[in-house]
């Protein structure tokens, strides 16, 4: 059996290790870190998130670094604050008895002044965020000169994240003599521009294929209407009474709607999102952690660099923009072996992208139906006898109370006071689920390869419902059959499908129209999803929240109505 000790690490970093608890590594350890030992040359490694990544390159560079030269050695960059963090935390574990030794974690949200100050007492290792480190590049605070290192943490979500331009920024002003490390889940297009720009003959490592899942995952889909996705998501938590899980939506604000309408219906669940302040997300990520919430409502992006052990699920409220996010996504359940679950709540249009998934990742992905009240009631109360078969009974504590509490039951049968028992806890499911109807969609038969994607910059705030675009299109076109495919109306904007060959007639008729005195403004969404602001109209005041660096794929360009002069 390969150990820690099998390789030829230092043996302060060894001592850490046993006292971590780090015995046996995991597979890209085992395989990265001894080509890493041994000399110096650019190494690409892919592998699934959640499989040790941090210390298959956090030991390496520890272990070659030089305690006594105070100046940056190595560099390494992750798409998100939190995954930034937790690399400085574990690094600092690795490196808790080598002497002189610092890690500085540099990343936005965090007060720069103290930062600057970190490297100005002489930190050799930086774990940044692409847009704090060229910043600081740029002030002149983070000296590049001395980096013999780089590593690209999660590259395709930093390219995804819109951080192209930094990355080729910061890499250009580094020494060309130096090692470049890039770990990526997943190998997109995108990369193959880094490697052959900055990386000279890199090895490559990889665990299982390019672009697969983990093995230890399923993968599940249900069918379902637009209309009834909160409702299926409501189920698939009440099917699973041990859930402890991340749901993904595509933004923010709908983060915040699911989130906020789950606390209202009782399940202990919470938001992660952008707008959240830092130490709103660190409080949030903390009752997580501690398992207080059993649901985190989240966006791709604010849930990067959650390291949460024991995910049962992962649910996918809508599939994301790119492929590639999915592996992300599932990647957060199923990890250091243990099996878990990825669920997808797919409308009937978006058969396609299921199949598409199966092919990136080589999975299959099984069709299952949502479950019916019955089957909910009957997987609660079976939870529930479970749950009360297990509690440890504390003899002394009750023996007091005893002979009152079976003089409350004389005369029953004991089928009858476990009747009650479960009854008290359970006739709420009962009630909720008596008159449920079935939730589950037909596939669609119809490819919607031949759909064109639009964005209108009118939401739920402006009154707008399904009803109301199909009369807009209908009055403004003077058309009755345009074939219309999906349509999603989210607070402040909305996306909707049409056969692509109307696609000019409706650029043309809803340009310059009017929704109840707001003006519109319709622009093709090339990419499934994504965000996008308001622009134009009356509500003026209220700033359009920011997808950029969120959804980043689909670009808009909405233009403000301009004021009379």
């Amino acid at each position: 059996m390969t150990t820690f000790h099998s390789f030829q690490l230092k043996d302060s970093l060894l001592q850490a290790l046993d006292e971590i608890g780090f015995v046996q590594p995991t597979p890209v350890q085992e395989k990265v870190i001894p080509a890493l030992l041994e000399g110096k040359h650019d190494m690409i490694a892919l592998a699934q998130t959640g499989t040790g990544k941090t210390a298959a390159f956090g030991l390496p560079l520890l272990h070659h670094l030089d305690a006594e030269f105070k100046k940056p050695q190595a560099l390494i960059l992750a798409p998100t604050r939190e995954l930034s963090l937790q690399i400085t935390r574990d690094l600092e574990k690795f490196s808790v008895h080598l002497t002189g030794v610092t890690v500085a974690g540099i990343m936005g949200g965090a007060n720069i002044v103290a930062q600057i100050r970190l490297l100005k007492k002489g930190a050799q290792i930086i774990s940044a965020t692409p847009g704090r480190a060229l910043d600081l590049i740029k002030r002149k605070e983070l000296n590049v000169e001395s980096i013999q290192t780089i590593v690209l943490d999660e590259a395709d979500e930093m390219l995804n994240m819109g951080f192209q331009e930094d990355l080729n920024e910061i890499l250009s002003r580094i020494q060309k003599d130096r090692n470049i490390w890039l770990f990526s889940a997943t190998m997109p297009d995108r990369i193959s521009g880094i490697v052959k720009n900055y990386m000279k003959k890199p090895l490559q490592v990889t665990l299982g294929k390019k672009n697969t899942g983990s093995e230890n995952i399923k993968h599940i889909y249900y069918t379902i209407k637009e209309r009834d996705r909160y409702a299926a998501l409501k189920r698939i938590a009440d099917y699973y009474p041990s859930i402890y899980g991340i749901v993904f939506c595509r933004t923010k604000i709908e983060t915040q709607d699911v989130a906020d309408a789950l606390i209202r219906d009782g399940y202990d669940a919470q938001a992660l999102h952008g707008d959240l302040s830092h130490p709103q997300r660190e409080q949030v990520m903390k009752k997580f952690r501690e398992k207080n919430l059993q649901l985190l409502i989240a966006t791709d992006v604010a849930a990067r660099g959650l390291d949460v052990d024991h995910l049962t699920h992962v649910i996918n409220y809508n599939l994301p923009d790119e492929m590639e996010v999915y592996t992300h996504r599932s990647g957060r359940t199923g990890r250091a072996g243990r099996s878990g679950v990825s669920i997808v709540l797919a409308s009937p249009k978006e058969q396609r992208k299921i199949h598409s998934l199966e092919k990136l990742l080589q999975r299959q992905f099984a069709k299952e139906h949502i479950p019916s009240g019955i089957e909910i009631c009957e997987k609660q109360v079976i939870h529930l006898a479970n749950k009360a078969k297990e509690i440890e009974v504390q003899e002394e504590r009750i023996a007091p109370f005893m002979d009152r509490i079976l003089e409350s039951f004389a005369g029953m049968e004991r089928d009858e006071v476990i009747k009650h028992f479960i009854s008290m806890e359970f006739n709420r499911f009962l009630e909720y689920y008596r008159d449920d109807k079935n939730l589950n969609a037909e596939e669609s038969t119809k490819s919607a390869s031949g759909m064109q994607r639009f964005f209108l910059n009118l939401g739920k705030r402006d009154g707008l419902a399904r009803k109301d675009l199909f009369d807009l299109i209908g009055k403004y076109t003077k058309k009755s059959n345009i074939d219309m495919g999906a349509i999603e109306i989210m607070s402040d904007f909305s996306f909707f499908e049409v056969d692509q060959k109307h696609a000019e007639l409706i650029l043309a008729s809803l340009q310059n129209k009017s929704f109840q005195g707001r003006e519109i403004r319709v622009e093709l969404a090339e990419k499934s999803g994504g965000g996008g602001g308001g622009g134009g109209g009356k509500r003026n005041k209220k700033k359009a929240p920011r997808y950029k660096k969120e959804v980043p794929r689909t670009k808009l360009v909405i233009r403000k109505k301009k004021k009379n002069s």
